[in-house]
């Protein structure tokens, strides 16, 4: 039975049911609920002939405060289930950061959604899902 169980959150029905997923079926572990900003997703909202280090502070408070809002709601769907949640906000690329997280805190088990993107940056990105899989240190579940 896994002792510590690593869930990245998004705020995609994946994550969702990922995060679902390990409430119901391990009830005794220790959670935690991991979101990544990543820092290219900030610079890739911005038009290059707008970008200002103003646009970008706005665009990272934005996702700063979308973080704290994924991570909010993952507190309480725990608390549904009576349950406690530890929460983790880092910033980096998404595969590296889950990996590295994974790595560093005695981290038994990771449940993933099968994917939070949809349509063309899945197919440019590839799955994070995957890339996690075949990076991690520890087992993987994908959830679907």
């Amino acid at each position: 039975m896994s002792a510590h169980v690593l869930v990245p959150v998004d705020d995609s029905d994946q994550s969702d049911a990922a995060l679902e997923f390990a409430l119901s079926e391990y009830p005794d572990a220790r959670l935690t609920a991991l979101h990544v900003v990543d820092p290219a997703e900030i610079r890739g909202g911005v038009a290059l002939e707008s970008f200002s280090p103003e646009s970008y502070g706005n665009l990272q408070d934005q996702q700063e405060n979308r973080a704290k809002q994924i991570l909010e709601s993952a507190t309480r769907r725990a608390e549904q289930h009576e349950r406690t949640i530890e929460t983790v906000q880092m910033v980096g690329t998404v595969v590296h950061s889950i990996v590295t997280y994974a790595g560093a805190h005695d981290i038994d088990h990771i449940v993933i959604g099968s994917h939070g993107r949809s349509g063309p940056s899945r197919i440019l990105l590839g799955s994070v899902a995957e890339k996690v899989t075949r990076r991690s240190p520890v087992p993987v579940t994908i959830v679907r």
